[in-house]
């Protein structure tokens, strides 16, 4: 077993908190230019350029929604289809039993309530919650994320995580505290 992977073993990462939202997109901006890959941010509002500084570019819940719109949509119309042309057909005034404008509402209610639900399970699936345990929290002074610190974490599965190096590279961007975050 080599040093790197002893450590992954032990370590979740080296965080730095910084003062000012400035301070840590310039930190985050400098480490994806350096090649790291594995880290993440934390702050207590949302910081304009920090995910793309982290590497973070897709949103796949506008796929999720388009999806679960789609697949509602298709079934009310199906549904509405299948019901009234094939199984119960009935004569309404010598109207033809396939008479689609009358399918376009329930259509329409469908392809918004699957997607609105498909949004808010993909949402909370892909953020990967619930996480009532995240090992950031054993981080020195991380309470503060919540109110004004601003926190960015290389993660130990990076392929060039080597702790001293990290914590040498953090340091140059003069964080407010250092700390080494165990699993």
């Amino acid at each position: 077993m080599t040093h790197h992977e002893t450590e992954a073993e032990t370590v979740y990462g080296i965080m730095a908190e910084f003062e000012h939202e400035e301070d840590v997109l310039e930190a985050a901006e400098a480490a994806y230019a350096r090649g790291y890959r594995a880290m993440d941010a934390f702050s207590p509002h949302p910081v304009e350029g920090l995910a793309e500084a982290i590497g973070f570019h897709k949103n796949r819940v506008a796929l999720v929604v388009l999806l679960g719109g789609l697949t509602g949509g298709l079934s009310g119309f199906f549904m509405q289809w299948y019901t009234a042309a094939v199984e119960y057909p009935f004569d309404v005034g010598g109207r033809p039993y396939f008479s689609w404008p009358a399918f376009i509402p329930i259509t329409f209610e469908m392809t918004v309530l699957f997607a609105a639900i498909s949004g808010v399970v993909g949402l909370i699936l892909l953020n990967g919650l619930p996480r009532p345990y995240h090992p950031a929290f054993n981080a020195a002074n991380f309470a503060t994320a919540s109110t004004d610190g601003f926190f960015l974490c290389i993660q130990s599965d990076d392929p060039m995580f080597e702790a001293e190096a990290v914590q040498a590279f953090l340091t140059e961007f003069e964080p407010k505290s250092l700390s080494v975050v165990p699993l």
